[in-house]
């Protein structure tokens, strides 16, 4: 029996097992079974790929974004008014049949777009080239989710093809760590309450193959984080959602919409007639996990035209090794105008983390 069928078979399983408290580990067993095959089943699709040999779009800038959407909500319109590449427009589905890449300048960075073909129902399972979209989607920095106006109801339809495919929009990963041992069985320790318990954290792990392991958790797991944690095959990729054609309603059904929609804060756009366009390159640049950093050189004057882009979260380390692969190990000190310092000026290590919009000055050992 290969292992898809063995899967189609658990999951029959499950329909037909009625949910109460009798059967509750059973399903959870089930549900873990299905999990390891399917982590399984993706790593011998990988090894045949490898095999083969396949294209893909090469990463480009300082953030690649996937732009994705159903059919005919305006992605194409959308891409060219945002680069300066030009994907075919039209009023009918399925325009786009192959993946086009634009580049998005916006507050000094260089941002990678990719416009692709619509994503439709059972994308996750093969239809539409829907493997090949996903693909890319779970590689992109961001994704942006485009949707119109009259294509709300196709938003659940858009992140569960996403979550089928091991894509995790807006989540971090799991605090979670679990390490073989030889003996001893399986110890699990936690630094906060957990709402599992602990029979049923056991049986998740050993259905994924392990036998002796200690298993340290930092967050109120849910089997589904275990599980996504133990397959070891997840991405998580940050997301936006832009809704489009908003010049073809009135304001009080865009207020309904966006109560709707009120716990993704969604930017409204019309890409044909401009509005909101500004509002979403700042979005994008914000989500992408980018920030500015101004370089002050010895004579004073900053070029606040030409900034270094980096992602969140870097440091003094990280400019000096942007700039030239001698400055870490010629460092002396940095200083520092800006968010990340308590007073302008600043002297700062190799290790203090900068923020967007920070002024920096390397002194270097010559």
């Amino acid at each position: 029996m290969d292992i898809e069928q063995r899967i189609k078979e658990l999951e029959e399983e499950i329909k037909r097992t009625q949910y109460n408290k009798a059967t509750e580990k059973h399903i959870l067993r089930l549900k873990a079974r299905i999990a390891y095959l399917k982590k399984e089943l993706e790593e011998r699709k990988k090894r045949q790929k490898a095999q083969r040999g396949g294209k893909g779009i090469k990463k480009s800038g300082d953030a690649t974004v996937a732009l994705i959407g159903p059919p005919s909500v305006g992605k194409s319109l959308l891409f060219n008014k945002l680069t300066n590449a030009k994907s075919e427009v039209a009023d009918y589905d399925f325009t786009t049949l192959d993946v086009y890449p634009g580049i998005l300048h916006h507050r000094g960075a260089e941002i990678q777009l990719l416009d692709m073909p619509g994503l439709i129902e059972g994308a996750s399972f093969g239809k539409g080239r829907g493997k090949e979209i996903l693909s890319i989607a779970r590689n992109s920095d961001l994704i942006l989710i485009l949707l119109d106006v009259f294509t709300l109801e196709l938003l659940p339809v858009i992140l569960n093809e996403l979550y089928n495919f091991g894509i995790r929009i807006n989540q971090k990963i799991p605090m979670i760590s679990v390490k073989k041992k030889d003996r001893g069985g399986i110890n699990v320790a936690f630094t906060v309450p957990l709402s599992m318990d602990l029979e049923s954290i056991v049986t998740i792990i050993r259905e994924f193959g392990y036998i002796n392991a200690d298993v340290l958790i930092r967050e109120d797991i849910t089997a589904d984080r275990l599980m996504d944690y133990l397959a070891g095959n997840r991405a998580y990729v940050p997301a936006i959602l832009a809704v489009n054609k908003v010049d073809l309603v009135n304001g009080e059904t865009l207020k309904v919409y966006k109560k709707k929609l009120s716990s993704w804060n969604p930017i409204f756009i019309s890409a044909k007639e401009g509005l909101g366009i500004e509002e979403l390159k700042n979005s994008i640049f914000k989500a992408s996990g980018l920030i500015r950093i101004y370089l002050k050189p010895k004579s004073g004057k900053i070029d606040f035209d030409a900034p270094l882009i980096l992602k969140r979260g870097a440091t003094v380390e990280d400019i000096c090794n942007a700039l030239h692969r001698d400055f870490v190990k010629k460092f002396r000190y940095a200083m520092v105008w800006g968010k990340s310092v308590k007073f302008p000026g600043q002297h700062v290590g190799l290790e203090h983390a900068v923020e967007d919009g920070d002024i920096v000055r390397l002194v270097i050992r010559r």
